[in-house]
């Protein structure tokens, strides 16, 4: 997963586009793009100014730095709480893809029903204020409306009261929402990951840590945990209070654009490491970023876990010149633990020579 091993957000390295300010309307968001088979994801201009580099040194070592989510710069993936951009279509219907062959992906223990109901209360308000001509929220008392046009969806429903949605109500908002969502319970000082939806994982299963703890889940995670890092970190969340979110940046590398690599599916993609030249490297290598945010929720103290999951493919990476040069030293020095969890044993020489023309130094 989204393992807690924090990354500084990339203040002091921008893309060298300048990110614009944006209106979001129906026709900024694409027709379906696919994350499988064919791959025909691609990211425009505007999506690679905006993407989230998470490197601000030339080199990447495990820290706890977990920094209040404010508001970030207009058109920013900082900008809102929940952002929505050009793939909105395609990443909806990947979910409804995956979850119609793996029903497991997502998962509501008994207990968690309230935070469910907060997590679909919390979505679609902010949907809502923040995309108006996407979104709609209309509300007299329990009696809601909501009104999804892109997906064309146009629900009445009781808040409260399952039977008036077509699923449950973690699964009816977080099928219009883009990003993997784990619900976090917290009790007994520790927190259990006890609902969820995760459609698109970076190699960690919701069905397999169901129901374990902040430190068992990130148990795989190499030397963190020594440095201490989870230690601080579930301290640090444990003390998140209503109304003030925190973030932070996790980031891999995955071949293809792929969003589902879960070891459920691993049988998909997990050969696709050994296809990796140095003639395709920029058509199939991918920065994969996890934008992770993290609030509060109001009615069940429940803590939500949001894994906005943005890639990039190296041809489009080294559009940025800087970004290009920097990522090229971060692999080249990657301790050899980092590179053997993360799973680029059998491409880092590859990708770093290929990245080496970029560096000026090298």
């Amino acid at each position: 997963m989204s393992s807690m091993l924090a990354q500084a957000l990339p203040a002091d390295l921008p893309p060298l586009a300048a990110i614009k300010p944006r209106t979001l309307s129906l026709d900024s968001i694409k027709p379906i793009e696919t994350y499988r088979d064919d791959f025909t994801y691609r990211n425009s201009a505007g999506a690679i100014a905006r993407f989230p580099f998470p490197f601000p040194e030339d080199n990447y070592m495990y820290s706890v730095n977990i920094e209040p989510a404010t508001v970030g710069p207009a058109g920013s993936i900082f900008e809102h709480w929940f952002d929505v951009d050009e793939h909105y279509r395609s990443e909806m219907a990947e979910r409804a893809l995956v979850l119609a062959r793996d029903p497991r992906r997502c998962m509501v223990m008994p207990h968690m029903q309230e935070a469910a109901w907060d997590t679909l209360e919390m979505l679609m308000e902010h949907l809502a204020t923040d995309y108006p001509a996407l979104f709609s929220l209309h509300r007299e008392g329990n009696h809601w409306h909501w009104q999804n046009r892109v997906l064309e969806l146009d629900q009445h429903f009781t808040f409260g009261d399952a039977s008036t949605l077509p699923c449950e109500p973690l699964e009816y908002i977080t099928r219009q929402a883009q990003g993997d969502f784990a619900v976090l319970d917290q009790r007994d000082g520790d927190l259990y990951m006890d609902a969820g939806i995760v459609t698109c994982p970076a190699d960690w299963s919701l069905a397999f840590d169901a129901g374990m703890s902040f430190k068992q889940w990130h148990a795989p995670v190499p030397m963190a945990h020594q440095m201490g890092v989870f230690d601080r970190a579930l301290k640090y969340l444990m003390n998140i209070q209503v109304g003030k979110p925190v973030r932070r940046l996790n980031w891999t590398l995955t071949i293809n654009p792929r969003m589902d690599t879960s070891p459920e599916t691993f049988h998909e993609w997990g050969h696709e490491r050994g296809q990796v030249t140095a003639d395709n490297v920029g058509q199939l290598v991918h920065l994969r970023v996890e934008l992770q945010f993290m609030p509060r929720l109001p009615r069940s103290n429940a803590l939500l876990f949001g894994i906005r999951t943005y890639l990039i493919s190296f041809d489009e990476l080294v559009s940025q010149p800087r970004w290009a040069c920097r990522l090229h030293r971060v692999l080249r020095d990657l301790p050899p633990q980092l590179i053997e969890y993360k799973g680029l044993s059998r491409y880092h020489s590859t990708i770093v020579e290929w990245l080496s023309q970029f560096d000026p130094e090298a």
